[in-house]
């Protein structure tokens, strides 16, 4: 059950819905490539479908500067969105421009973010609106537009605590479409 379906009595009635940009922003830094290993550069290449998360990147870029992530940002692959590739940062590094990067603002708890994003009405929604047809890439623009429910940060605290006990019990998928169910 979607969480469209599951609170849309509660939420939904009270107009508790935001877009994306409401609760994150695309990171736009660069750093440059002599300062990341192996284990903190992200490409599409070395991420994982299904919500695996990462393996170590073959190599490096032959670029100057690419695009930073923070530890704690949410990195999603922007090219063929139905493969599901996502993975919260546990450190700092650089990614390829077609790994989307994820910054909450201070009215998101991280994990809560992560949830959002690894949702499958997500990765279908970027599958709806994207682009191309032999390798659709997400549209950002309308990425940024995807709805949301609101709650506010204790809430989310304690949805992140009961998510994080069936995460774990779930591994290796993660599965997040049961969210906003177990709330």
């Amino acid at each position: 059950m979607s969480w469209k379906k599951k609170f849309v009595g509660n939420w939904g009635r009270l107009g508790m819905k935001c877009k994306l940009s409401d609760i994150c922003d695309f990171r736009k830094g660069k750093v440059d490539v002599s300062k990341l290993t192996l284990k903190t550069y992200i490409s599409t290449e070395n991420m994982l479908p299904n919500k695996g998360g990462i393996t170590e990147a073959n190599s490096l870029p032959t670029i100057q500067l690419t695009q930073e992530y923070k530890k704690g940002d949410v990195l999603v692959s922007n090219i063929r969105p139905y493969f599901k590739k996502i993975w919260r940062a546990k450190y700092d590094g650089g990614c390829s421009n077609d790994v989307l990067v994820f910054q909450g603002n201070s009215n998101i708890d991280g994990d809560f973010l992560y949830y959002v994003l690894a949702n499958g009405d997500f990765f279908d929604y970027s599958m709806a609106t994207s682009k191309g047809t032999k390798m659709p890439r997400g549209d950002k623009t309308s990425i940024m537009q995807y709805e949301v429910p609101v709650f506010d940060v204790d809430t989310q605290r304690k949805m992140k605590k009961r998510n994080n006990v069936v995460f774990s019990s779930k591994a290796p998928n993660k599965d997040s479409d049961c969210l906003y169910e177990v709330y």
